[in-house]
């Protein structure tokens, strides 16, 4: 070989070695992603834990917490006072029923009874009447005149359900770079068996899958400058991603307040999270939503006896409230592996943390003192961000448009499988995998998912030993 020859092939050779890099070692303490809260444990119980620096005397209120989400509620009047009231219209139960074994749900089965761990939102677009547009402030959606701002397809001996919910799938075929073929799934909504009369012809309409309730706690730590630092709706730095944060109404303040929680972020805080489950999904009143959730129409649910003022109370709900934020999030595995330090190399490469934050420091005056001042590495911004046509659901909340969606958390993502017994992503369970969860990004996310379409198998492999490593 010519002296000259050898000297051109230099730079691709020096190329190629930065391609292969060694990957950086794992951070110190990276493995505990929820701080001095992370619990080491891998198994099927590994979402129900208390927080691993809960003191012995306060795993008790732990323990009562459970008890009250974990067990069904029944119709009232029973001799069950303490869980009575259940309804009359309603999704479930229990809330374990739809956070199975507190992690995530799934889409229903084409023989399933009830579509239990997958509700569906409704709302109608409204106008800009003034009651229209209060209800845009305080709901951040215009309800559904009949059915309300949530299908329930279950009811009480005497009330009929409101329907059905079925989801059938049709083939979207993808192919990677080096010819690989994926066939994801575009579900298809189908709802049937109407208890009340046709919905209306403008009905919007959202599935979602119930999601973990790991860490939430830490979660609402998180310091709003925190999280409001992470926001570039005018994408000042020109990287594509506007991370935006959801405003939205706050039950308890009577105010316009930043929001965390749900698939849009519709949600400020945990109390109000639970309160309006119970009232959703359970059909259960407490004193921030103190009646239950039927519309004008339903004329025999309006008539039905309650099950105590409120049904849920204080009490019960501070105790679910301790146990929401308590439940820890599982220690990372094999941190230390070649190919999950890869993987995590490729992640950051191809800009998923751009969205997915790897870390944040929660508050010093956290609501819970085992909460405080942790380093946590939940891998979310807790903004909204446009994933493009593929994913939208056409429905908007509060700020949030029909294509947006807030950066969900990827701890424990790795650990689904063991817990829940299946592997069903994104906020309507499409996914059937992490891969195809990947690929169903857009819009903001489009060159993230557009780098992994050119990864070969030996890299994809590796992110996915990465994912299945948080």
């Amino acid at each position: 070989m010519s002296s000259t020859l050898r000297l051109c092939l230099l730079p691709l050779a020096f190329a190629l070695a930065a391609c292969e890099r060694t990957p950086a070692p794992a951070e110190p303490g990276e493995a505990l992603s929820g701080g001095a809260t992370t619990v080491r444990q891998s198994d099927h119980n590994a979402f129900s834990l208390p927080s691993a620096n809960l003191a012995p005397s306060r795993r008790l209120d732990f323990a009562v917490g459970n008890s009250f989400f974990r067990n069904p509620w029944v119709i009232a009047p029973s001799t069950t006072t303490a869980r009575d009231g259940l309804g009359p219209l309603f999704n479930t139960n229990a809330c374990q029923n739809c956070h199975i074994k507190d992690g995530r749900g799934h889409p229903p089965a084409a023989d399933a009874v009830s579509a239990v761990s997958m509700l569906v939102r409704l709302s109608i677009p409204g106008d800009d009447s003034p009651a229209h547009t209060e209800l845009r402030r305080r709901l951040g959606v215009v309800p559904e005149p009949v059915y309300g701002g949530q299908l329930q397809d279950m009811g009480n001996p005497g009330h009929a359900p409101e329907g059905r919910v079925r989801v059938s799938y049709e083939s979207v075929p993808v192919r990677f770079a080096d010819g690989t073929r994926v066939e994801l799934r575009k579900p298809r909504l189908q709802i049937d068996r109407l208890g009340y009369g046709e919905l209306r012809p403008d009905t919007l309409f959202s599935a979602r899958v119930a999601p973990p309730m790991i860490g939430l706690g830490l979660l609402e730590a998180i310091p709003e400058a925190a999280i409001l630092a992470n926001a570039d709706p005018d994408d000042r730095d020109g990287d594509g991603i506007r991370g935006v944060p959801n405003r939205v109404w706050d039950d308890a303040r009577g105010a316009t307040v930043l929001g965390r929680f749900g698939w849009k972020a519709g949600q400020p805080n945990l109390n109000q999270q639970n309160a309006h489950a119970f009232s959703g999904d359970l059909g259960l009143t407490t004193t921030l939503l103190p009646r239950d959730d039927c519309s004008p129409a339903q004329v025999d649910c309006r008539a039905t006896a309650p099950g105590g003022s409120p049904e849920v109370s204080d009490n019960i709900l501070a105790s679910v409230l301790f146990y929401s934020r308590n439940l820890a999030v599982p220690a990372r595995r094999g941190v230390d592996r070649l190919d999950v330090r890869r993987g995590k190399q490729l992640f950051m490469d191809a800009g998923c943390a751009q969205c997915h934050t790897p870390s944040f420091v929660t508050a010093a005056d956290a609501a819970e003192p085992e909460l405080a001042r942790q380093t946590i590495r939940p891998y979310t911004d807790l903004l909204l961000h446009d994933m493009g046509e593929g994913l939208a659901d056409d429905r908007p909340e509060f700020l949030a448009s029909g294509r947006q969606w807030r950066t969900a958390p990827l701890w424990g993502i790795g650990l689904t499988e063991a817990v829940n017994g299946h592997t069903q992503f994104l906020h309507d369970g499409r996914a059937r995998n992490l891969l195809e969860a990947i690929l169903w990004h857009g819009g903001e996310a489009q060159r993230a998912r557009q780098a992994v379409l050119e990864f070969d198998a030996g890299e994809r492999d590796a992110l996915l030993a990465f994912l299945n490593s948080l």
